[in-house]
């Protein structure tokens, strides 16, 4: 009988051989002693070119230009940087997404000004097992505001659907916050579908991109989003702590009031007058001064995004994912792994989630063999397969090093 190995590794060889996307691979820095990097969807690698853009960055535009480079470049730069992610990976026009703060801080910012732009509404829904940051700051919202929260109990696996969003929004819906890609399963929400039924309910919809930007294709403008925050150090392999991004519909613009009012989303940042006043366009989501550096690491990923086409990444991380579901299925099932993400690659974001009683362990040794997913509790395993900088043999690698320890 033949190994199932040897036949996944002949698959793997041909899949790779194939690869129209295989080049960007040698785009990324190389990290001695990783067999197999699959925790992309936590931290992306960084570019192989970045340490030089770093020190130019050092040695020029801040060590050479000082001060002038605000004037020069970096007074825009949150906007700018803002647009270069919205065309390359968020199907939306200019005007509507900026780069400022983290993503909780993000999150609060737009979680705490849609809850004030629907006066006389009193619940925020959410989903019970969304990532904490988000259940978290919405609970914090709503001590501050007096809201209820009411919660969505989806499949763990499927995620949250239409019906599931249908069957609790009413006239007393503010605000509806769920994330694109579930952080645990992979599930893929249907935004626009869950979005129409909020705006039938005459609430705002907020999406949760985190887990979605950079791999997934993204219609914001096309599926009537009204806001969106999505960190930079995932698919967009910013770096850790790379700042988030937010994003506001045009048409919501005039009826959001951002509760952290700093210098730089005043209308006039060098007015330095006696009171607030607020910025027009999306330039009102920032408060002090943006993280001029920490923009620098996913600047150059947009580029290789933008020359791949997020279409021809999102293809790349359908055969990812559904090889590693078919090694699974090979090697894992028949020792008591279970499937934890969505078998359908529509219906599945960019990572597959497996289980067992023994995973926290067997990652604490994959660590130590070069092997790099990432635990998720109870008893998950997750393989963040990032389109760019991985390979189908690695893939495989690191699902043959899961069967090893199980062994």
């Amino acid at each position: 009988m033949t190994d199932p190995a040897e036949l996944l590794r002949a698959e793997a060889a041909a899949l790779d051989a194939a690869d129209p996307l295989a080049a960007s691979v040698d785009a990324f820095a190389e990290a001695p002693g990783i067999r197999a990097y699959l925790d992309g969807n936590s931290l992306g690698r960084p570019l192989r070119a970045l340490p030089d853009r770093m020190a130019a960055f050092v040695r020029d535009d801040w060590g050479t230009r000082l001060i002038r480079s605000w004037d020069e470049q970096w007074m825009e730069l949150p906007m700018r940087l803002g647009d270069r992610i919205a065309d390359v990976a968020l199907g939306a026009a200019p005007g509507q997404t900026v780069v400022a703060d983290s993503t909780s801080v993000v999150l609060y910012k737009l979680m705490r000004a849609a809850v004030a732009a629907r006066p006389g509404r009193d619940e925020i829904v959410l989903q019970s097992g969304d990532f904490p940051t988000d259940r978290f700051v919405a609970e914090g919202v709503a001590a501050e505001t007096g809201v209820t929260l009411r919660w969505i109990e989806p499949d763990a696996v499927a995620g949250v659907t239409v019906a599931d969003v249908a069957a609790v929004v009413c006239d007393r819906t503010a605000l509806v916050a769920l994330s694109h890609v579930d952080y645990r399963s992979g599930a893929l929400a249907d935004v626009p579908a869950i979005t129409a039924a909020v705006h039938e309910a005459g609430a705002l919809a907020l999406w949760d991109l985190c887990h979605s930007v950079g791999v997934v294709p993204v219609r914001l403008d096309a599926w009537g989003v009204d806001l969106a925050v999505g960190c930079t150090y995932k698919y967009l392999n910013g770096g850790p702590g790379s700042p988030a991004f937010g994003y506001v519909r045009t048409g919501v613009q005039p009826e959001i009031r951002q509760p952290i009012q700093g210098w730089w989303s005043a209308a006039d940042i060098f007015a330095m007058g006696p009171a607030y006043a607020p910025a027009t366009g999306i330039r009102q989501l920032l408060s002090g001064t943006p993280p001029v550096l920490s923009m620098l690491g996913m600047q150059g990923m947009l580029d290789l995004i933008a020359a791949a086409g997020i279409d021809a990444v999102r293809a790349k991380s359908v055969s990812l994912t559904d090889f590693a579901v078919r090694a699974y299925d090979a090697v894992l099932a028949p020792l008591g792994v279970r499937l934890l993400s969505p078998r359908e690659a529509a219906r599945r974001g960019g990572h597959v989630t497996i289980g067992h009683p023994s995973f926290r362990e067997v990652t604490a040794r994959l660590w130590e063999r070069g092997v790099v997913p990432d635990f998720r509790f109870p008893d998950g395993i997750r393989l963040g397969l990032s389109p760019l900088s991985t390979t189908h043999a690695e893939t495989l690698a690191g699902v043959l090093a899961v069967r090893d320890e199980l062994g």
